[in-house]
């Protein structure tokens, strides 16, 4: 059976669904504790050892994503899988930054499901699993793909929704880390922007950074944006845990996030650049996809594009090894994404950094710069 021997935390306040998984877990050969509110499973979790937890997000007292605080502070090596209702995509987005590996929404209509997550959970987490469980996720590839497919069909239907999850993923217009800052303008003029940013810090000598535009530019590019966080956040978890330098590599993170986005199958294309690099050395990484933003170095008010060849867009079956670049920046230099459009680059070089805003009158897109300190 897929998950012989698993070890498993399901933390749920509805008695009724937490028997009927319980039940069919066990079936599949899991071992399964049970806990029936945020505080009984942060108990269970740490005085036992789990494969992985699953957890309702709306419980009274202790709330799911409280309680993945709580869990992450104790074991971050364990992998999550969230289970919401349709209302609450903004608790899934925070699960999902917090490194959650995967969600569902109840209605669950085929348990299978569940059992499909928890497999590609592990794996992702290079937790050991049985030989008969990568049989068994060949087997069931259309299936998690099924769960992914309700997800976007549900935000391409509701605008309102697709907005209000996008603006949970985006920072603030200034980040500041220990040695550099990050500050950004994306303009939109729909309530959702084809566009995306993001920045971490990947141990305490790299930061990352990418920016990306989905295409189409519609509803779904709010799905991208999920897909693109859960991934990188996947690889960043196993970095953390020493099981990974993908992270700090942009040709092999990008050639695994081409291989995610093709096989979710819901045909979304990414343009994106994306940059690490190693503070101690000043040392920059720029891989790129696609051929709809632009990388600059910067010197005071002069703005030097990066030659970058051009290269298939993220999504693409034909896609080919991605355009790579390393350099070292001077002290003075940052390094800044943007889109080729001069009304944008001058609203950069006014170091006019603003956040998310909805702007009719200036075309969508914008820029990012990396600072070091």
């Amino acid at each position: 059976m897929a998950l012989t021997d698993v070890e498993i935390l399901f933390v749920e306040d509805d008695p009724i669904f937490r028997h009927v998984v319980t039940e069919f877990l066990q079936c599949q050969g899991a071992r399964v504790q049970q806990a029936c509110n945020g505080h009984e499973g942060i108990s269970f979790f740490s005085h036992a050892i789990f494969d992985i937890v699953i957890a309702d997000l709306t419980m009274p007292g202790l709330d799911g994503l409280s309680m993945l605080k709580q869990m992450q502070d104790i074991n971050p090596a364990i992998p999550a899988i969230v289970i919401s209702g349709n209302d609450v995509m903004a608790d899934v987005v925070e699960a999902l930054r917090l490194g959650a590996s995967d969600y569902l929404t109840k209605p669950i209509a085929d348990l299978f499901m569940i059992e499909q997550a928890i497999i590609q959970a592990m794996m992702s987490a290079a937790t050991p699993m049985n030989v008969s469980g990568l049989s068994h996720l060949q087997e069931m590839n259309e299936l998690s793909y099924q769960e992914l497919t309700d997800n976007l069909f549900l935000l391409e239907q509701n605008s309102q929704a697709a907005k209000s999850v996008q603006q949970q993923l985006f920072p603030a217009s200034h980040i500041s880390y220990p040695t550099a800052d990050i500050n950004y303008s994306l303009f939109k003029n729909n309530d959702v922007s084809a566009y995306f940013i993001d920045s971490t810090m990947v141990g305490e000598d790299h930061l990352v950074m990418y920016m990306a535009h989905f295409s189409p530019e519609d509803n779904s590019a709010a799905f991208g944006c999920i897909l693109l966080r859960s991934f990188i956040n996947q690889k960043l978890k196993l970095f953390r845990n020493g099981l990974s330098n993908t992270l700090i590599e942009p040709d092999n993170l990008l050639a695994y996030l081409n291989e995610r986005m093709v096989k979710s199958g819901l045909r979304i294309n990414t343009d994106i650049i994306y940059v690490c690099i190693d503070l101690p050395q000043y040392r920059v990484s720029i891989g790129q996809s696609g051929k709809g933003l632009r990388c600059y170095l910067r010197h005071g008010n002069d703005l030097t594009p990066l030659v970058l060849p051009e290269s298939p867009s993220l999504g693409c079956t034909q896609w080919s090894k991605p355009s790579l670049q390393t350099r070292i920046l001077l002290r003075d230099e940052q390094i800044c994404i943007g889109t080729h459009f001069y009304e944008h680059k001058q609203q950069l070089l006014e170091n006019r950094f603003t956040g998310l805003v909805y702007q009719s009158d200036i075309k969508a897109g914008g820029f990012m710069q990396l600072a070091c300190r």
